[in-house]
């Protein structure tokens, strides 16, 4: 019987981008070996033509179907856009050329979309544009920032060592904003839970023990009266409580995303909240060392590179501040002084810069800046979480017990009077 074996995607055909229907085939080769694969062609006649060409007598031939659930992939993440910039950079160090890198990763691509993305830039490449070009068509995944630097690295014709720090860049600022969000889960998950677990309590837990209160003919303990209606007003209005829930959650995504005065509001509150805003000044400040740092050390004139920095920071209050740092450097003033005019940089970060510009070594030591803040977050993440682990636990056990001896008053009274 003949063995069996499979052909690489991508067989040798007449390549029209990413615009042919993709078919799937089998057939034998002259040894009679069974062979299959999937390509792109403008028809089922041109493949088959192709595929004898090669020595190979299909057998079906046939469009490939789409999967009924997930045909457009998964929404493209930045952790994606990471990883891209990773392989792309490693590839291009090898020495492997632009269109072969990206045809590779490419093909490497489970997500749809992420694939369509990388084929779109492909084609465009093999059509005379520029990777910065190409990727400007898509400033949904490649921001203004990443776009300033590949456009830089080309222009100095150094791109695979610019797109290598890009990469590693992409990659510490994904694990600091998961940090970030390690950080506020905590304290998220604690009130959610809270809310959970008093719902339950109110709505089933409560109206049992108001039944057996009836009984008793006695008035009831004021804070057991006030458990009591708290749970009568949930069992009857609480499609109105999750509506007023839902419009108040809706309300504020869609003004913290059309508005910047409530989104620079909602930022300079949540600095000042203890633990939670030092780990907020620390990651803005990160941020802001490594993005201005990698900008500059890529070649990118320090008054753009301010203007790509300012949306990078996570944060309204220290891009409205980067802004004004771009304004003061713009008309001859030092780096450090303009930091120093922001009210929001430590003396340490000023002073950094300020040796920095002196020795002209400014991006190293911004890179050292953004190290020592990335590892205060990283310690005040740890710290933050071994406190609240146990402080959810006190909070559950305070409301639950709150409640239990709510619900148990009644009985303790009534024995009372009996004893």
């Amino acid at each position: 019987m003949a063995a069996s074996r499979t052909v690489a995607k991508n067989a040798p055909a007449e390549r029209a981008g990413n615009t042919m229907p993709l078919y799937v085939w089998e057939g034998t080769d002259k040894r009679g070996v069974k062979m299959k694969g999937e390509q792109q062609a403008k028809n089922t006649n041109m493949l088959r033509a192709e595929l004898r060409r090669l020595g190979i007598t299909p057998t079906v031939v046939k469009p490939k179907p789409k999967p009924l659930f997930g045909a457009a992939g998964k929404k493209i993440s930045a952790r994606d856009i990471a990883i891209f910039s990773r392989q792309i950079a490693t590839m291009m160090k090898s020495g492997v050329p632009l269109v072969q890198s990206l045809e590779i990763i490419g093909n490497g691509q489970k997500n749809v979309r992420m694939k369509n993305l990388v084929e779109s830039v492909r084609t465009d490449i093999e059509g005379g544009s520029s990777i910065y070009e190409a990727m400007c068509k898509h400033p949904i995944y490649f921001d203004e920032l990443y776009r300033n630097l590949v456009r830089a690295g080309e222009s100095a014709g150094v791109l695979e060592t610019v797109l290598d720090t890009i990469a590693t860049y992409k990659e510490n600022l994904e694990t600091l904003k998961g940090k970030i969000k390690k950080a506020l889960f905590y304290p998220a998950m604690t009130i959610v839970v809270a809310i959970l677990v008093s719902s339950v309590m109110l709505i089933y837990v409560v109206p049992q023990f108001e039944d057996v209160f009836k009984n008793f003919g006695a008035e009831l303990p004021a804070f057991t009266q006030m458990i009591v209606a708290a749970s009568r007003f949930l069992v009857s209005w609480w499609w109105l409580m999750l509506f007023v829930v839902g419009g108040v959650l809706i309300s504020f995504f869609f003004a913290y995303k059309r508005s910047a005065n409530f989104r620079h509001t909602l930022d300079k509150l949540i600095l000042k909240v203890p633990v939670i805003g030092l780990i907020m000044h620390n990651s803005a400040i990160a941020r802001f060392s490594r993005t201005l740092a990698v900008t500059f050390r890529a070649g990118v004139p320090l008054v753009e590179a301010l203007e790509s920095v300012a949306g990078a920071t996570g944060n309204a209050v220290y891009e409205k501040a980067v802004w004004r740092i771009r304004d003061d450097v713009s008309v001859g003033y030092p780096v450090n002084m303009a930091m120093k005019q922001a009210n929001l940089f430590p003396h340490m970060v000023i002073q950094m810069a300020a040796i920095g510009e002196e020795a002209g070594a400014l991006d190293s030591m911004l890179f050292k800046v953004a190290e020592f803040y990335e590892q205060e977050v990283n310690n005040s993440v740890d710290a933050l979480t071994s406190l609240l682990e146990p402080l959810i636990m006190v909070i559950i056990g305070v409301l639950v017990g709150s409640m239990v001896v709510g619900m148990y008053l009644p009985i303790f009274k009534l024995a009372a009077t009996i004893g």
